[in-house]
């Protein structure tokens, strides 16, 4: 391995400490190329005969609780395949907040499913933002910034965690209790001007979540008042028109074309009918990360050399497609479903059998599949995307 990829994969096995030796050593850097696109090594735990499975059920797992507040992850140790993008579901009580912390390999990107949050998040300019979300919202926090999170209100909030790096632990992050809690209060009375016994009765170990009163409403000024940065870190994605809508289901669709901060991952929302089919396709340009927020869907994987998986998921469950691999998402219940879908680029891309098929002439399509060029004259002739339970 070269001094870079040494240093680069020491990096990433001390951001998250709990990720077992097996897993890390499936991660090698390109030889020659782009070494950013990791994806030209073979990764071998999709070389087998068999692909992998690629479900988790992230919400019935254990995670971290404490007292009302709770954080469940789904990283390469509980998903083997999911080297790209790891996901947190993370519930917040009143009063509770997700202590001032910062992400040393991992950018954040978060939809809100209910209650009320309060962010604040500092650059490396020094610019600072408070903002608050509600059910529908995202943010966004590049990789490295200083943030933290809380519940608003009287009801408890929830919402979903997307990084941009599989290998990423939300339980390895750097916390403001944990780092103070370690360095002498002769260093940090010299730090900040006030005498060593202001650090009297400063916890001595990670915090985490931390619990008080409950935030006023109004949105409180920050000790050096405002200086906000130049973009903004919220974007309130279902208060916007659907993307697209078809008969079988409709789609909302953020990247960075429309959220300029969030340069490292694409969000999108895609509520289904029954019997609704995001039809086959594949993303040439990002691993996808899906979490069920309500129904049952059915969920197929396409590996190339005949290798095929379909998975069942339901509410709370995460499904994981590496870059390049064909899939369909189909709702299986009785109910419209809504699925939670993150990738790891700023700029949405993906290209769809039907429009792939649409793309070619008669003679093309009837030469690869031995068939008469009049069966493919019925086929569509535009992008599907979406297909109600009739195929239409």
């Amino acid at each position: 391995m070269t001094q870079f990829g040494r240093r680069d994969f020491l990096s990433v096995a001390a951001s998250v400490g709990a990720v077992s030796t097996w897993a890390l050593a499936g991660t090698q850097e390109a030889e020659g190329g782009n070494s950013t696109f990791m994806n030209n090594v073979p990764d071998p735990l999709l070389a087998d005969k068999e692909l992998p499975t690629f479900k988790f059920s992230l919400d019935k797992s254990v995670g971290k609780v404490i007292g009302g507040s709770s954080g469940k992850e789904a990283t390469v140790l509980q998903l083997p395949i999911s080297k790209g993008i790891a996901g947190v579901s993370m519930i917040l009580e009143p009063g509770a907040m997700r202590e001032l912390h910062w992400h040393a390999t991992a950018a954040e990107w978060a939809f809100v499913l209910s209650g009320r949050v309060r962010t604040s998040v500092i650059d490396p300019q020094g610019n600072a933002e408070i903002n608050d979300f509600g059910p529908g919202d995202v943010w966004y926090f590049p990789r490295g910034h200083g943030h933290m999170l809380e519940c608003l209100g009287h009801e408890s909030c929830h919402f979903i965690l997307i990084f941009d790096n599989g290998y990423f632990s939300e339980f390895g992050t750097f916390s403001v209790s944990d780092w103070i809690g370690h360095v002498p209060k002769s260093l940090l009375a010299k730090n900040f001007g006030v005498p060593e016994s202001s650090f009297n009765g400063f916890p001595k170990e990670e915090v985490y979540f931390a619990r008080g009163a409950v935030p006023p409403d109004n949105q409180p000024i920050p000790l050096q008042n405002k200086k906000l940065p130049a973009q903004t870190h919220k974007y309130e994605l279902l208060s916007q028109s659907p993307h697209a809508t078809f008969k079988g289901g409709r789609e909302w669709r953020v990247d960075s074309t429309c959220f300029p901060i969030s340069t490292t991952i694409t969000g999108v929302i895609l509520d289904l009918e029954p019997g609704g089919l995001r039809e086959l396709h594949w993303h040439p340009t990002a691993d996808e990360w899906q979490y069920v927020i309500d129904g049952n869907i059915s969920v197929t994987m396409f590996g190339s050399h005949g290798r095929y998986r379909t998975e069942e998921l339901e509410r709370g469950d995460v499904g994981y497609i590496p870059q390049g691999y064909g899939h369909s998402i189909e709702n299986i219940g009785l109910k419209p479903c809504r699925v939670l879908i993150g990738f790891n680029t700023g700029v949405y891309a993906g290209i769809d059998l039907s429009q792939w098929l649409a793309g070619n002439s008669l003679d093309v399509l009837a030469t690869n599949f031995s068939k008469p060029a009049t069966l493919f004259e019925k086929f569509p002739h535009k992008d599907v995307f979406i297909a109600d339970q009739e195929g239409h």
